[in-house]
């Protein structure tokens, strides 16, 4: 598994003070525990380091950046190029009066647990969406009636000439589900607006989205998330359910009888199982319905 710009290209790859791994498996990194290894897995350090180690990639070289791996399928081929994983150096979280600066790596239920902590609130939706603030704002997760489009106030990103710039939500292309970062860059740490309400309110909010995660999502199981986006005017789990796929299968890979937009690895699905049930249950629906669901959940990789 080798990206064609001739010879083995990682023996020239820069000297970063972070980590590197050579064909390092990424299964046990996703959520779903599926798919095959990156061809170079990088964990940056801290942004400067980020930064230097894109600078001085050989040209052309692919970077893909994963985060938690919450909403991620990787294939089964494994991924080519250098693969980015932010960690503890991209975890830190700032509290403001009025608001908070976090990390991409911060967990967003970490985020909404430390605004609760210093009696900020707007931020509670986070503690329902699985991951990480980076892969957050790279597709514009959202629950319970918030997206993070709707507090978020700057990102910082680096380019993939490794320069740091920051950006004003004015700047970014935010709609549902959906994000673009200027230059493809990586977002490592951005600012969400909060405002000061009741602790006790605050917590007992969050206890509330837990208390109905854990009754309606799989959230015990080896799943991703939300499979696919709502269609407009439309619940895709309404769609799903009618189309007679609650609990449909292939192989170890199941629609969920617990809620049936979310997918689940039984114990030994391929991520080929799981993308073709996906496709199965979009044949599906398309067919019954005439709508064509839209993955929500990131595929990418070799097959």
């Amino acid at each position: 598994m080798t990206v064609a710009r001739g010879g083995d290209w990682r023996a020239s790859l820069p000297k970063p003070r972070g980590r590197i791994g050579l064909d390092v498996p990424l299964a046990p990194l996703t959520w779903f525990r599926v798919g095959g290894p990156a061809e170079v897995l990088f964990r940056p350090l801290d942004v400067g380091d980020l930064g230097q180690f894109l600078r001085h990639l050989p040209p052309a070289c692919p970077v893909t950046v994963i985060g938690a791996a919450s909403n991620l399928i990787v294939r089964d081929g494994g991924i080519n190029g250098v693969v980015v994983k932010l960690g503890r150096g991209f975890g830190d979280i700032a509290i403001e009066n009025d608001g908070i600066v976090a990390g991409a790596a911060a967990l967003d239920i970490t985020i909404a647990q430390c605004a609760a902590a210093a009696g900020l609130t707007g931020l509670e939706f986070c503690s329902g969406i699985p991951g990480s603030l980076g892969g957050a704002i790279a597709m514009n997760a959202g629950a319970y009636g918030s997206e993070i489009k709707d507090v978020l106030d700057w990102v910082d990103v680096v380019g993939p000439d490794g320069a740091l710039a920051r950006y004003d939500v004015s700047e970014l292309t935010l709609r549902y589900r959906h994000a673009v970062l200027p230059g493809g860059g990586i977002a490592v740490q951005a600012r969400l607006r909060a405002h000061r309400g009741d602790p006790a309110m605050i917590v007992a909010r969050i206890e509330e989205i837990r208390a109905s995660r854990e009754a309606a999502q799989p959230v015990r199981t080896r799943t991703g998330g939300s499979t696919f986006r709502n269609p407009d005017g439309e619940k895709a789990w309404r769609l799903i359910d009618a189309a007679g796929c609650r609990g449909m299968r292939l192989g170890d890979a199941q629609v969920s009888e617990k809620h049936c937009n979310f997918m689940i690895n039984l114990g030994a699905a391929t991520a080929a199982d799981l993308e073709a049930l996906g496709e199965d249950v979009r044949g599906k629906v398309r067919d019954t319905f005439g709508i064509n669901l839209e993955w929500e959940i990131r595929r990418m990789g070799i097959r």
